[in-house]
């Protein structure tokens, strides 16, 4: 197993790319503790890891909260006491270009986006130092690196940090052994893609930008973050592992 008895906690945990990544690391053989405002659908996650013979516990966390991620940490060095893995995945996107955008939703996207990132690694890196090194994953955006027409300044600038705060990290950080790389997803078929951008037409739109002519799936997400997860990714740091169908390059 490719992650056997290292431990992961993930922000955003609860459906999605987070969900994804949680049970392919439990089948993995990571032990977990996932994260999330969504307390319903956290629980049921990770009812479902530890139905299916994995271990998993389900802490809530809003990752705008230092106290929520002190709580968060906590729970991990009681539990299994070591952090292998963190993996920054809760996030929210934003619609509306510059002008449309209110101070009220820029600071929230980049409060959750970026100072969750922020707050995540902050608690981490002394578990993961304590235990001889990590991995941390930051989940950010093909956004942060290209971002399409209409695309909302707000989270673009927000991907865009967290992809330069994982470099900033893992230079900080690597000669402690602590790695920190970005993933950048492109359209991925999930709850958020279809709440945000209901209508079909605009849905064609995107897809049609994807030279693979699809969107992707969270598990394409998660095999990403599994790997940089992995000992297999050993020297990859201050990385960004773009999954976008090819919408990047073009």
């Amino acid at each position: 197993m490719r992650l056997d008895n290292k431990v992961a906690l993930i922000s955003g945990g609860a459906r999605g790319i987070g969900a994804a990544v949680a049970k392919i690391f439990a089948q993995e053989g990571a032990k977990l503790v996932i994260c999330d405002i969504l307390e319903d659908e956290g629980r049921k996650t990770a009812e479902e890891i530890t139905t299916a013979g994995g271990e998993c516990v389900f802490v809530r966390l809003d990752v705008t909260s230092e106290t929520d991620w002190e709580q968060a940490a906590a729970e991990v060095t009681n539990r299994f006491g070591r952090l292998d893995i963190l993996v920054n995945n809760a996030g929210i996107t934003a619609r509306g270009n510059v002008e449309e955008t209110s101070v009220a939703d820029w600071t929230r996207t980049m409060d959750i986006n970026v100072k969750g990132a922020f707050l995540g690694s902050k608690q981490a890196i002394p578990i993961m130092r304590a235990g001889g090194g990590g991995s941390i994953i930051n989940i950010s955006s093909g956004a942060g690196i290209a971002p399409q027409p209409g695309t909302s300044g707000a989270y673009a600038a927000s991907k865009g940090a967290v992809r330069i705060f994982s470099k900033s990290t893992a230079i900080q950080y690597a000669a402690e052994n602590i790695r920190c790389n970005s993933v950048h997803p492109g359209p991925i078929e999930t709850d958020m893609l279809r709440a945000t951008r209901p209508d079909e037409n605009n849905l064609e739109i995107m897809k049609g930008r994807v030279p693979l002519g699809r969107f992707g799936r969270a598990e394409e997400i998660a095999y990403g973050v599994l790997y940089l997860a992995s000992d297999e990714s050993s020297f990859v740091t201050g990385s960004e592992l773009v999954i976008d169908g090819g919408r990047t390059a073009q």
